[in-house]
């Protein structure tokens, strides 16, 4: 049986759990195996405001819930599409979910944010895939597996159209790039690209823990540190200083480094912000609308 094989591989968090659940294969294949395995749990679903169908998809959740018997928390967004949707909807919709919620990610999504991060110079952070700010009970289930829970429980799960839509970075990669990969290695590339996440995950830990110990506006104790500390003490420095933990890449800190090098006076980070250099000193400042950096 599916769900009871399943069940080994979740790593539910203790106490009342609070699932969030779309109506998919995954979040639904989630709540299936929390019930199974005899949790507790509120059932959340956030509605973006976007697709037609999205109040029949909250409905089926409402539907779901009740069913079994368990308590259903709704909220919608009232998105607005635009070229950041996604960064946004994501954002949103964190803040609207409980900071203990359990979400659906699965080892392809994670694959997936591997390539994404890859492609977008993310560097080591990005490329560890590193899944934070929620419980991810599900992570070492895949796609085929979420989909066989809920065929087993006899629930027929709601399709996103949007998931269709190849003109989506992400949707792209998981129909089409993945595909492609095990085509050419004829092998899986789901595992593989979990077991590097984890293996640059154990390096950068210890990248990040010698980087704690560098004051990253000493351009002395910059340049004589390992270049991989010292890049991810400016990343760090940066990310916090700009609050933006999503646009730090490789070549906004490449171009910090050529300002730590000597090789330019200033270099612009992310979100108007940029860092420069002065007697042997880095500083980050904003900058005003009129084009003058303040600190």
């Amino acid at each position: 049986m599916a769900i009871a094989e399943l069940l080994g591989r979740c790593s539910f968090p203790d106490g009342h759990l609070h699932l969030g659940v779309s109506g998919g294969a995954d979040s639904v294949a989630m709540a299936v195996l929390a019930r199974s395995a005899g949790h507790s749990f509120t059932i959340w679903h956030i509605d973006h405001g976007v697709r037609p169908s999205s109040a029949d998809d909250a409905a089926f959740v409402r539907d779901l819930a009740t069913a079994w018997g368990v308590p259903f928390e709704y909220r919608r967004l009232d998105l607005d599409p635009s070229a950041n949707f996604e960064a946004t909807a994501r954002r949103l919709r964190y803040e609207a979910l409980p900071d203990d919620v359990c979400v659906a990610h699965t080892a392809n999504d994670r694959a997936e944010t591997v390539l994404l991060n890859l492609f977008r110079g993310a560097g080591l952070t990005g490329t560890a895939a590193r899944m934070g700010r929620a419980h991810r009970p599900i992570l070492h289930l895949t796609r085929a597996d979420t989909v066989a829970v809920c065929a087993e429980a006899g629930v027929v799960p709601r399709h996103d159209p949007t998931n269709d839509d190849m003109a989506m970075t992400r949707n792209a990669v998981r129909h089409r790039l993945l595909r492609e990969i095990a085509e050419v290695f004829e092998v899986d590339p789901i595992p593989l690209l979990n077991r590097h996440a984890d293996l640059v995950a154990d390096a950068l830990a210890l990248i990040e823990t010698a980087a704690a110990e560098l004051d990253p506006t000493d351009v002395h104790a910059l340049r004589s540190a390992p270049r991989a500390v010292a890049s991810e003490a400016l990343r760090a420095w940066i990310q916090q200083e700009s609050g933006d933990p999503y646009r730090v890449d490789t070549a906004t800190i490449e171009r910090v480094w050529q300002v730590v090098a000597g090789e330019r006076r200033a270099a612009e980070t992310v979100g108007g912000h940029r860092v420069t250099r002065s007697k042997g000193r880095l500083s980050f400042s904003v900058t005003s609308d009129h084009g003058q950096a303040r600190t």
